[in-house]
């Protein structure tokens, strides 16, 4: 059996086989980084020292301990060690083998271990970086002109249950993800200020980094929803959301709960014509019979 070697827990060993020898600040900022590796990759210079509560002399020396010879380094090796590459695929044949040794408790038995998978990812995807950058992708979303969605394969579903939510009260979106070969000349029809959001999952889909890429040079927008900091779209995102995935089986838990959570925030920030707009579809869906209660 080929063992994989697992690059978070090289990269953590590798502090932790140093950390006891550095002074009391070093050591502070050594814990900080092994708790919130995933976020490294993201951070500067200045932001990293803040929040770890320390100075960016200490940064700067805690670098150097670990081997690097500039931050842009060891920012770009947390970055790349984030995840280990081409595993989704694995988790979801691995999760239709795990098969229950008594086949009547099978059903209760997955049952209970997706929902409390679903729980946990949750609690991973929350964290205050997560917040910072929803507030930031609100206020990106509540200046556009428009609000534009894309999503291909499987969350191709995520990006039109955003836009069918949105739809209820708020008539700035485009759908971009059911024609990618129509892609680029809707691109190149964006105004500078409208804003692209794009859920990229891996593995990554080529027109999927084509289009973000795209946007970039363009000067607009790009909000990014996606499962890692690896992810190439990263370096083209004025704002990155990331979401915890499940090693267990394939989920879009975290996805839904943060696209239900911006919509309602969006409600909120817009209530003076969102709540009026639902209110009065509501109505008209009851008189057209198109629902009841």
């Amino acid at each position: 059996m080929i063992i994989k070697k697992d690059p978070v827990q090289d990269m953590i060993g590798s502090i932790n086989s140093i950390k006891e020898s550095l002074p009391k600040r070093q050591r502070q900022l050594c814990d900080f980084i092994i708790k919130n590796y995933q976020t490294i990759g993201m951070l500067t210079v200045k932001e990293l020292a803040d929040q770890a509560g320390v100075g960016t002399s200490t940064v700067l020396r805690v670098m150097q301990a670990l081997g690097y010879s500039n931050f842009y380094e060891m920012r770009k090796n947390f970055h790349d060690v984030s995840v280990s590459s081409g595993e989704k695929f694995e988790y979801v044949r691995d999760s239709f083998a795990n098969k229950s040794d008594v086949a009547g408790n099978s059903a209760s038995q997955t049952l209970t271990a997706v929902w409390e998978e679903s729980v946990h990812l949750l609690g991973e995807t929350l964290d205050l970086h997560f917040v910072e950058q929803f507030q930031k992708a609100m206020e990106l979303i509540l200046r556009a002109s428009r609000i534009n969605l894309l999503g291909f394969r499987p969350y191709r579903a995520t990006a039109i249950y955003m836009e069918l939510l949105m739809e209820e009260f708020y008539s700035k979106t485009r759908q971009l993800s059911y024609d990618s070969d129509a892609l680029y000349d809707r691109i190149l029809q964006f105004q500078q200020d409208e804003v692209l959001i794009v859920f990229a999952f891996e593995p990554y889909t080529i027109r999927t980094l084509e289009a973000a890429e795209l946007t970039h040079e363009r000067g607009v927008p790009v909000i990014l929803i996606t499962d890692h900091l690896s992810c190439p779209i990263v370096s083209f995102a004025d704002v990155t959301l990331k979401v915890e995935t499940s090693k267990k089986h394939f989920s879009i838990v975290p996805i839904i709960a943060l696209i239900e959570a911006l919509v309602i925030e969006l409600g909120k920030r817009t209530s003076e014509t969102s709540i009026q707009k639902v209110k009065q579809l509501g109505r008209v869906l009851k008189e057209k019979k198109v629902t009841r209660s």
